[in-house]
């Protein structure tokens, strides 16, 4: 931190310093000519980001002040990193004319940039919602609110525990968090939030969160006279969460923010609830790799025309419907869609030329839109017309309702259309932006700039006649202006309306009323003419802004239809059927296949495989076979499909009846969680825990794998334990897909009523093994493993060895002592009448490439206090120890 005496300082500086002093936790961008400069620390922090040269500036201090700056005409550029790395960029512009200034040019902030108020559009995402989300902690509850100030998107809804907060901030993956100082203690850890979602939290003030206060900005940016009437009435902290993000919106933007005119509040009870283990595994958004949209169900399904559509269809895909009757609705348009293959296809001609409408009107409203932005958006509402036609061919369910919506805006497309040049430039101040015939004025300083020469050679013409002095000239010079110019040998024909100027020594320079006329046109006709074509640019762009209300009306229409458009054409393209709805809890997939990695292979060759779940005897399902072989795939596929299903989407099956879920629940994959300090099994671990306390009988749970990163024993247990807990309908009874290698749960078929056993279809040729993948009845006997192994390019001599061990391991097969657990009676909520630990038998595991000696035996016996050994332990030594003389080798 640079030590700055400001008494010392220039003028300039002053003013710079006290301006910096009001955002101190900004990095301040001072306008002076044609760049923004950064002084002190914010030069030397911006020199770095930036990579910039760091200088120095004359300031009435002994040393020069660290200086670096941007061209203002490219500032974006370099606040776009700046932003994007987490920093607030406070924009210090001129407010007045330096020719019109009366010592120092006054300057003002004029917007604060941050990561969730970035409104540039060439940084953002087309396709991705760019939000800043406030999040208040009171007594155990958060109140949450979500706004993209690009498109005007406003949410609200409350939670009441950090998982279901976590959901949220999962599902909508803010760029910035604001919140109350009580948040950072609420549980929630942000740095990992900061880590993972690359996000920026910053902690607000208490004054923020003043209940009254909120209350009273919502009101007056609403313009309403009582909450209720917004429907924020029952949702206290909500409203909390809503008045401090408007507080701030309004402090860092500083305009009236007119796009977000309407606020929706949700209740996270109405969608499917993913959590971020869930979103992460199943790749809806983005591959768990690289991050990368290709290979994701979002990049197969997105086939939208437009941004705005893609924006609707991710929100689709985020949140997935839960009541039937929505779902229905959905899948009706998606239907109608998919039958009018030639209606289809024109409407997505015509939405192929429309730009981003949202966040287009949102620059308009706040007036950072230029005209080449205005041309698009004419080019964009040139469209709707034909559009809406098109949509009159439907007549009943969504489909009628977006053409009843759908405003064509010709008033708005006519102005735009009559007022501004096609070939405007990007710039506002420099002219050549109103068509000709719009205005008068400006088409009379237009031609006086243009034809200027001309009205001065037709007024000397004039004037020579008229005077009979046949040298006669209109010149001009920077002192003077224009002049007429009368030789010596003509004085005495000068007539008396001539105004003398200046004396040379063989002439006379003259003026007239006429010619200090044409000289004021025409000197001044560009600045005039600039700065009247500016005036009524401006003037347009806000009458344009009076509309958004219709107009974001308009392009949430275009926004759903370009996205049920898109899974039509999908579900064309890709051989999708219908799904049907059930409330019976009976999920039945007839050749079913997984939607991205059949675009991934070459066709024909994704082998399709059935389902079936319901809520009684048919719960879980058991598969077991080789590693490779297609188990997660299933698995990910038949989770797909139903999430595909209440999200509105034709799916990719044979046929398919779908049994509405609550949630989906995936434990997929082993990974550290190295940055927080837990291991693999930790991790996989805390994600069971979450998956047994918040799931319920209307969820579908995917577990892969569970107990494989401890050792065998305590694995199977935890294992056997989870599908013991799943399939007691008292304590949870959710439908389960569990996958695993410990081939002993398979012991649980007939035991516990409603587990069955699949297994994947294996073919041996000699040591050779082919993965038929397909699901089949039944349990797998063996894993495979070293087969796998010699595929991926094992040595020969480590997989000969591993047969060798394996074989060994075989002898002293596990499933041999859990046969007494295997054997217990259930009743038919699958509670054991008869309870046996595990640990009644020892099951230390034997070391495969230690050689127990005899003299090791002796050792441990002679060590033995067999005086304080209880009966059991003796028993269980005595196990160990013959075990151990069993398998010297």
């Amino acid at each position: 931190m640079i030590d700055v005496n400001k008494e010392q300082l220039s003028p300039m500086m002053q003013k710079y310093m006290e301006t910096k002093e009001q955002y101190k936790d900004c990095i301040l961008f001072y306008r002076l000519g044609d760049f923004y400069e950064m002084f002190f620390d914010d030069a030397i922090l911006a020199s770095k980001e930036l990579e910039l040269t760091l200088t120095g500036k004359n300031c009435g201090l002994v040393e020069r002040a660290p200086m670096c700056g941007v061209p203002f005409h490219a500032c974006e550029v370099y606040l776009n990193k700046l932003v994007a790395n987490g920093h607030k960029v406070a924009i210090c512009e001129q407010v007045e004319d330096a020719k019109n200034a009366k010592g120092l040019v006054k300057r003002e902030v004029i917007r604060i940039a941050t990561p969730g108020t970035n409104i540039d559009m060439a940084s953002l995402e087309e396709g991705k919602n760019n939000y800043i989300m406030s999040v208040v902690y009171i007594a155990d509850s958060f109140g949450i609110a979500i706004a993209d100030i690009t498109t005007g998107r406003f949410l609200v809804t409350e939670v009441t525990s950090v998982p279901k907060l976590l959901d949220e901030i999962y599902k909508f993956s803010p760029s910035e968090i604001i919140c109350n100082e009580s948040f950072l203690f609420s549980g929630v850890d942000t740095e990992e939030l900061k880590y993972k979602l690359n996000v920026t939290v910053y902690s607000l003030e208490s004054w923020y969160f003043e209940s009254e206060q909120c209350e009273d900005i919502i009101k007056s940016h609403f313009k309403v006279n009582a909450i209720n009437g917004l429907g924020l009435d029952d949702i206290d902290f909500g409203r909390i969460a809503v008045g401090s993000l408007l507080k701030y919106l309004y402090e860092t933007q500083k305009n009236s923010l007119t796009n977000l005119n309407t606020i929706t509040p949700y209740n996270i009870s109405n969608y499917m609830i993913i959590d971020s283990s869930t979103r992460r595994n199943l790749e809806l958004t983005e591959t768990m790799r690289d991050k990368n949209k290709r290979g994701s169900l979002l990049w197969v399904l997105d086939k939208c025309k437009t941004a705005m559509g893609s924006r609707m269809l991710r929100s689709y895909i985020e949140q997935p419907l839960i009541k039937k009757s929505e779902i229905n609705e959905r899948l009706d348009a998606v239907e109608s869609l998919k039958k009018s293959a030639i209606t289809r296809e024109e409407l997505r001609e015509y939405l192929n030329p429309i730009y981003d409408i949202e966040r287009l009107m949102g620059k308009i409203s706040y007036k950072s839109a230029n005209p080449r932005d205005l041309i698009a958006f004419a080019n964009s509402l040139e469209m709707l017309p034909a559009i809406k036609q098109q949509l009159s061919d439907f007549k009943k369910g969504i489909l009628a309702n977006l053409y009843d919506e759908l405003d064509p805006l010709e008033d708005i497309y006519s102005l735009i259309n009559k007022s501004i040049n096609e070939e405007a430039p990007i710039t506002i101040k420099e002219g050549g932006i109103i068509k000709s015939g719009y205005n008068a004025n400006i088409d009379s300083l237009r031609n006086a700039k243009i034809e200027g020469k001309t009205w001065l050679a037709e007024l000397e013409a004039e004037d020579k006649e008229r005077t009979g002095i046949k040298n006669l000239r209109i010149k001009y010079n920077k002192v003077f202006g224009y002049y007429f110019e009368v030789t010596n040998s003509y004085k005495d024909l000068v007539p008396a309306d001539y105004i003398r100027k200046q004396t040379l020594s063989n002439a006379e320079r003259y003026t007239t009323d006429k010619l200090k006329e044409l000289e004021d046109t025409i000197l001044n006709a560009e600045d005039k003419l600039f700065a009247l074509e500016y005036d009524m640019f401006c003037d347009i762009r806000d009458s344009i802004a009076d509309n958004v209300l219709r107009i974001q009306k308009t392009a949430r229409v275009i926004a759903c239809l370009d996205a049920l458009l898109s899974l039509a054409n999908v579900a064309e393209i890709n051989h999708y059927v219908r799904p049907k709805i059930n409330e019976k809890g009976v999920i039945e997939i007839k050749g079913g296949r997984h939607p991205v990695i059949e675009k991934m292979i070459q066709d024909g060759m994704f082998i399709k495989n059935d389902t079936f779940l319901d809520n009684n005897k048919n719960r879980i399902s058991i598969i077991t076979g080789p590693n490779m072989a297609g188990k997660s795939t299933y698995m990910r596929q038949t989770s797909l499909i139903v999430l595909m299903a209440q999200l509105g989407s034709f799916v990719p099956a044979d046929s398919a009846d779908i049994g509405v879920c609550d949630r989906i629940f995936t434990r997929v994959g082993a990974s550290d969680d190295l940055a927080s300090g837990q291991s693999t099994f930790m991790v996989e671990m805390a994600e069971v825990a979450n998956i047994l306390r918040n799931a319920t009988e209307n969820s579908l749970l995917i577990l892969d794998e569970i107990g494989r990163g401890t050792s065998t024993f305590d694995g199977l247990s935890i294992a056997w334990a989870v599908v013991e807990y799943i399939s007691n309908t008292k304590l949870l009874g959710a439908k389960t897909l569990f996958a695993t290698h410990y081939h002993e749960l398979t012991e649980l078929e007939g035991k516990l009523p409603c587990v069955n056993n699949y297994c994947i279809a294996v073919k041996e040729q000699g040591e050779d093994v082919v993965f038929l993948r397909k699901i089949v009845k039944g349990g797998a006997d063996k894993s495979y493993g070293i087969a796998v192994a010699k595929l991926a390019g094992v040595p020969d001599t480590v997989t000969k060895r591993a047969e060798e061990i394996v074989s060994q391991l075989l002898e002293n097969d596990i499933s041999v002592k859990i046969q007494s657990i295997a054997a217990e009676s259930y009743d038919n909520n699958g509670k054991k009448s008869k309870v046996r630990r595990l640990d009644e038998v020892d099951m230390n595991q034997m070391s495969l490439f230690d050689t127990i000696t005899d003299d090791d035996i002796l050792d441990e016996i002679k060590n033995l206090d067999v005086n304080a050994l209880t009966p059991i332990e003796a028993l269980n030594t005595l196990y160990s120890l013959q075990s151990k003389l069993n398998n010297r080798w």
